[in-house]
């Protein structure tokens, strides 16, 4: 997963750098060798650090350690992708009912895996993707039910063109709202699943881990800052960057509580 997410990033950053370059008194060589140097030592970073949300692996494993269950109704009800009326929302939701599926998909929760793949392709086709979500999707997905492994791939795969689709159309913005809503989901999953989730070994660690990504996700949306709608995300996520920069190598008790209460407020207005 973690290759996934640099793969799906590099365009954006490569496209940022193109477009926001100052050099210009160097040759067009010289100004594309800095570009790609660049993105050279970014993706570095990318592969060691950075996976928006817990990934396949990391939650299903953590969870199955701690024995906790699937928890029906925690992700966001499927009947909100009717609700979406402008294209950053549509974008932001594709992200969390993409964490929502992979959070299904683990658990082979299959009519679950089908209810949230369903909401998905409401939104991909208003933003003009039903190809990615046709119906030889469905087959394969219904055919590998009882494969997880290769499940996940089909399911990565349609996000490597989700994302992919959005950066060749110009669109790095909304790909990032895609990125930036399956980190909030994935963010509020981990953090609700207990009543308790300050007392369950292992949340701690994982919540922490976080920190990387949350901030190598702003870095990487900075050359898009200016873009209204993913300026706007960027304001909404103050209060998880607020309790972030407070935070050294360890969580308190209070810290994870104080986690989950950010992101329960960042979540709320996305999902609205």
């Amino acid at each position: 997963m973690k290759r996934t997410i640099a793969a799906l990033l590099l365009p954006f950053l490569f496209f940022s750098f193109y477009g926001l370059n100052s050099c210009r008194n160097k040759s067009q060589k010289e100004v594309n060798k800095v570009e790609m140097d660049q993105v050279e030592t970014i993706e570095g970073q990318i592969e060691e650090n950075v996976y928006p949300l817990p990934t396949s692996a990391e939650v299903i494993n953590m969870l199955q350690d701690l024995q906790v269950g699937y928890i029906f109704g925690i992700s966001n009800p499927v009947d909100n992708a009717n609700k979406y009326i402008n294209s950053p929302s549509k974008a932001l939701n594709m992200g969390v009912f993409g964490a929502d599926l992979s959070y299904a998909t683990l658990y082979n929760i299959q009519q679950e895996v089908i209810n949230y793949l369903d909401a998905i392709r409401v939104l991909a086709s208003e933003l003009n993707m039903s190809q990615i979500y046709d119906e030889s999707l469905y087959d394969k997905i219904k055919q590998n039910f009882d494969n997880r492994e290769e499940l996940v791939n089909i399911l990565t795969t349609a996000f490597d063109n989700t994302y992919s689709y959005l950066s060749e159309n110009d669109q790095q913005a909304l790909a990032l709202l895609v990125v930036g809503g399956a980190w909030v989901e994935g963010m509020y999953l981990t953090t609700h699943v207990s009543e308790a989730a300050y007392q369950i070994a292992g949340i701690s660690k994982n919540l922490l881990e976080q920190k990387k990504s949350f901030e190598l996700f702003l870095e990487v949306s900075k050359p898009y800052e200016n873009d209204p709608a993913l300026s706007d995300l960027l304001s909404k996520m103050e209060p998880v960057k607020a309790v972030y920069s407070d935070l050294s190598t360890s969580l308190t008790e209070q810290n994870i509580i104080d986690i989950t209460k950010a992101i329960e407020v960042v979540r709320a207005q996305i999902v609205q």
